[in-house]
């Protein structure tokens, strides 16, 4: 996925799109290398998840020979002490891992939310991101920022192996983001319950190869959402994307 996800910002930006990218700012991330710097009229935030607060940090490079910026979410806690994005050194996935799953999310969308920004298409990536089409239909769907925006679920192969916790569903009542529209999902959230929670609330799927669990692509043709299949290896990207961002409005 890692290739791929770097590579996908400048390919729809070649096919005509303003692009901004968000990720964590994973602890193996040099940042002197990278020339990451924060953005303190962007940071400082505290997010509340299950009652504890987590500074919000933000921090922004630039893609080489691109005009693209990305911004990095971190927090000392959940991204800058892990050495490796899913796994402890024992090949153990986080225990925490839906918590940080859920700082990410809003992370981004109060990123968003402060630069003004008004996205047509929010494309999610990775089971890190799999929280925010939940949140941008419901906990910032009074957002004027939002109110427009289309919602895209890539899948991916990789996913968290360990369930992300019974204590989950509660940690991700949030604003509207009530515990009602959670009641469908298993309390032990695992790789499957959230792909299904990002898939309910997208507005279209993307299946990026064939390592993805064919569970969830029978669930979203199921439930008719927009899908659109192809090989992580697909040369035609620019054209297939641009056609499926079309197909959304």
């Amino acid at each position: 996925m890692s290739s791929y996800g770097a590579e996908m910002p400048h390919i729809m930006q070649e096919a005509g799109f303003e692009i901004r990218t968000f990720m964590p700012r994973w602890g193996n991330i040099n940042e002197r290398r990278g020339q990451l710097h924060e953005v303190i009229r962007l940071s400082g935030m505290n997010l509340i998840i299950d009652d504890t607060d987590h500074p919000l940090i933000i921090k922004v490079a630039s893609i080489p020979q691109t005009r693209i910026q990305v911004y990095f979410i971190d927090n000392e806690d959940y991204f800058q002490k892990r050495p490796a994005m899913t796994k402890d050194e024992l090949g153990n996935d986080y225990p925490d891992n839906g918590e940080r799953a859920i700082f990410f999310a809003r992370g981004v969308l109060e990123t968003v939310k402060k630069l003004r920004w008004t996205p047509d298409v929010i494309h999610c990536q990775g089971w890190m991101s799999s929280v925010i089409p939940f949140y941008v239909k419901t906990a910032y769907k009074d957002e004027p920022q939002f109110a427009n925006s289309k919602v895209v679920t890539s899948l991916f192969a990789e996913q968290p192996q360990d369930s992300l916790g019974t204590n989950f569903k509660h940690c991700l009542e949030f604003r509207d983001a009530k515990a009602k529209y959670l009641k469908e999902y298993g309390d032990n959230f695992d790789f499957k319950e959230l792909g299904k929670l990002a898939i309910d609330y997208s507005d279209g799927v993307i299946g990026t190869s064939d390592g993805v669990h064919t569970d969830l692509i029978n669930y979203a043709k199921s439930n008719d959402k927009q899908l659109l299949e192809h090989p992580i290896d697909d040369t035609e990207l620019k054209e297939k994307y641009s056609e499926f961002y079309n197909k959304l409005f």
